[in-house]
């Protein structure tokens, strides 16, 4: 039960974190539309090995963190202004997202594989986010810094964001119509959360 929680975890935070239409599981939904399942798998399957690598470097860099407690404050700071920085953005400089037409053309005619990896390596913020996680579950109890609980909670992820990807692949239009409010006001929706982050942040480092 100790190493099969982190999995569960692992799983369900990477779900709910990768469900909103975002770059990869819109690509992977695009590449379905248009050329197919077994290549968007392929894209997908590229996606997830870079997310493993991701993810486990962000669950060592969090175990340095909770090593290193002076580093703790510094990263709160630092925090605060990114996401004001964030929510500013979110609020008020970015456009409404556009949804994906069916019939556009994907541009980049390589490799799907090659491409999932390219991709996933771009989007840098699966780290810092699973870096707040780990250290999160950490000191809520429920998850350890030892090998088979970082193991298993980096397997978790992995299969959670495939399984989005898969959802995707497999059942776009449906999700598509069922995702037209959050598409609308995703900006809104994450700003908000930004929000609510640096305000939480301020009152931890005013509280010490």
């Amino acid at each position: 039960m100790t190493y099969f929680l982190p999995l569960v975890l692992g799983f369900f935070i990477a779900f709910l974190a990768v469900i909103p239409p975002g770059l990869i599981n819109m690509t992977a939904a695009k590449v379905s539309t248009q050329e197919g399942k077994n290549e968007a798998l392929r894209f997908a399957f590229g996606a997830s090995i870079i997310i493993f690598f991701q993810t486990f470097i962000a669950v060592l860099f969090a175990r340095f963190i909770n090593n290193h407690n002076e580093i703790v404050t510094t990263l709160q700071e630092i925090g605060i202004f990114i996401f004001t920085i964030l929510s500013l953005y979110f609020f008020f400089i970015a456009k409404k997202p556009k949804k994906i037409k069916a019939d556009s053309k994907v541009k980049v005619k390589s490799n799907r594989f090659l491409l999932g990896l390219l991709l996933s390596t771009l989007n840098l913020l699966p780290i810092p986010f699973y870096v707040f996680a780990s250290m999160s579950l950490q000191a809520s109890g429920y998850f350890s810094f030892d090998k088979i609980p970082v193991s298993c909670f980096v397997s978790g992820v992995v299969l959670g964001s495939f399984s989005v990807f898969y959802i995707y692949i497999m059942a776009f239009k449906k999700i598509e119509r069922k995702t037209e409010f959050l598409m609308r006001n995703i900006n809104l929706i994450i700003g908000s959360v930004t929000t609510f982050m640096a305000i939480v942040t301020l009152i931890k480092l005013l509280y010490k």
